[in-house]
């Protein structure tokens, strides 16, 4: 099988996870990914034990048009390597997880009539894969409500897969404190800009930092690259501050967490629920068709996390935060609610249903 996609972790940690869950159930399936040369993916995805091939590809620039004028010979490159993938690799079936590569391989495999898959992660489907969702073998997404851009019949809510190490996460609060050498005696914010950082979520802690330790609150801060530097600083000359540029064991940052500031990537919200942890959300607005707002608003309109507009991040958001970390009934239904939202077995759903129809 081929797994296609990519580009941030809310696309590649899906992705391995629902090749882990295939692998399980048969160890005889052979996995290639096929990911964009030069992102994230080209790193993570051997780091999990699989092996990938890189198309020269990359998706259309909204912010500068003048960029796409390479856009159709890339995408014509991308077609060429694909049919070379192809040829050598043989698929039975191939699944595509949302990312610049998604669409020249899903598309060819369509076109040579091999099964093909969809996971639509985000409650705003893409695109791409409102496109190939008319000729996918089964969609899977992440939400109801999503017929308005597929086939109806074709589609199975199995929600987002998350991490094993998150999905079966029994690590207590104290050890996840104890991960960052930070005490038990204080309630903790865990705030996370997704892999590549989010500004406005790092500029509101910059510019706030100091009321969120006078209300008594500690900070667990992954601040992707953006502001790295001035936040390893602070860092070092305050205690209650733990910074870094990326929390590889989130595991123990899910565990340490009473609040979490956070970006509404698919993956992140999905994360979210699986810990139980109450939530504010600064969904990014320029993603495609705002759908990270779309995901927040899944959560905000039950009653399960708060959302603060991404303009409005550095005045209110550590303001929201201070005013939820005072509010235990509020934190407590929160958590009630994302529990009943939560799930923890999606990859190996989607892994049952892709072998059935292969």
């Amino acid at each position: 099988m081929i797994i296609a996609g990519g580009g941030t972790g809310g696309h590649i940690f899906p992705a391995i996870a629902i090749a882990h869950a295939l692998q399980e159930k048969d160890p005889s399936i052979r996995i290639l990914f096929v990911g964009a040369k030069g992102k994230m993916e080209m790193e993570k995805v051997p780091q999990a034990g699989y092996k990938i091939e890189g198309l020269d590809i990359a998706g259309f620039n909204r912010s500068s048009l003048i960029k796409n004028i390479s856009l159709p010979v890339k995408l014509i490159k991308s077609f060429i390597q694909v049919k070379k993938i192809f040829k050598s690799f043989r698929p039975d079936a191939v699944i595509g997880v949302g990312g610049y590569s998604t669409f020249p391989v899903l598309r060819y495999a369509q076109s040579k009539g091999i099964p093909t898959f969809i996971h639509e992660s985000n409650s705003f489907a893409g695109k791409a894969n409102i496109l190939l969702g008319k000729k996918a073998t089964t969609i899977f997404t992440a939400t109801d409500g999503m017929e308005k851009f597929f086939p109806a019949a074709k589609i199975i809510i199995t929600g987002n897969p998350v991490r094993q190490a998150i999905a079966s996460m029994n690590i207590s609060r104290k050890a996840g404190l104890d991960f960052f050498s930070l005490p038990e005696n204080k309630l903790t914010v865990l705030v996370i800009g997704g892999s590549l950082g989010a500004k406005s979520i790092n500029e509101a802690i910059l510019a706030h930092y100091k009321e969120l330790l006078g209300a008594g609150l500690q900070l667990i801060w992954q601040t992707g690259k953006t502001l790295a530097k001035e936040a390893a600083e602070i860092a070092v000359e305050h205690r209650d501050i733990w910074a870094a540029p990326f929390i590889t064991e989130m595991q123990y940052a899910y565990a340490a967490a009473d609040i979490i500031m956070a970006r509404a990537g698919a993956m992140t919200v999905a994360e979210i629920t699986v810990a139980k942890k109450p939530v504010v959300f600064v969904p990014y607005p320029f993603a495609a068709e705002d759908h990270q707002t779309m995901n927040a608003l899944q959560l905000v309109n039950k009653g399960a996390a708060w959302l603060v507009k991404d303009s409005d991040a550095k005045e209110s958001a550590v303001a929201k935060i201070i005013e939820l970390a005072k509010d235990a009934a509020t934190r407590n239904y929160m958590a009630e609610v994302l529990g009943t939202l939560s799930i923890t077995n999606a990859d190996e759903r989607i892994a049952g249903e892709i072998l059935k129809r292969i």
